[in-house]
């Protein structure tokens, strides 16, 4: 018999593994379903607007059911530590944003660039884990106050996603969606296949 996993648990699982990054989306999701009042979207009745391509947006997709196949999560390649939710259903919207402590320390950052390129000793490996775990710890149980800020705020929604007519490109071959379909020397090909054009700038 399968025990039941909770909400940190799914995330992981989904995840594959725990990080401060991974933490960061599971304390922003909770908060956005709490501020808004919602359950996790079966369909679009929640929107989420994610400012990066971080570990967390794993943890807003388990949570909420925002996703990019369902066309109720919008990437916005900003970098940011911030998250925009909508309830289509009460017409409520929260924007949620990391404070920057949360991240911020120079000791952390040194070790974190040994460990990525290769040069950390298994001392300064095991003192990295040891803090990343520390760091994961304190973003799930410090006080929302001190994690994040948030705004409820007015945002035009989204139009649901359509489903479009699919042509074949003329020059692979392969299936490509309408609108980003292009025309070159009267073809319908794919992006990929269209040839660049550009003037320099």
């Amino acid at each position: 018999m399968q025990t039941k996993l909770n909400d940190w648990e799914k995330v992981l699982e989904f995840h594959g593994h725990s990080c401060p990054g991974v933490a960061t989306g599971y304390r922003v999701a909770r908060i956005a379903l709490k501020e808004l009042q919602a359950i996790r979207a079966a369909d679009e009745e929640l929107v989420a607007i994610v400012e990066n391509d971080a570990c967390g947006v794993d943890a807003v997709q388990v949570l909420t059911g925002c996703s990019i196949g369902k066309g109720n999560l919008i990437y916005r390649d900003h970098g940011k530590q911030v998250y925009t939710f909508a309830c289509r259903n009460s017409g409520r919207s929260v924007r949620i944003s990391v404070i920057g402590k949360v991240w911020k320390s120079p000791e952390y950052s040194e070790l974190r660039k040994k460990v990525f390129n290769g040069t950390a000793t298994e001392k300064e490996r095991e003192d990295f884990n040891r803090r990343q775990q520390d760091r994961t710890r304190s973003i799930l149980e410090m006080p929302e106050e001190e994690f994040c800020q948030v705004r409820h705020v007015q945002i035009e929604l989204p139009s649901r996603s359509r489903i479009f007519d699919t042509h074949l490109c003329a020059a692979c071959g392969e299936p490509v969606m309408e609108p980003r379909a292009r025309v070159q020397d009267g073809k319908i090909v794919c992006i990929p296949c269209a040839e660049n054009y550009t003037r320099g700038w």
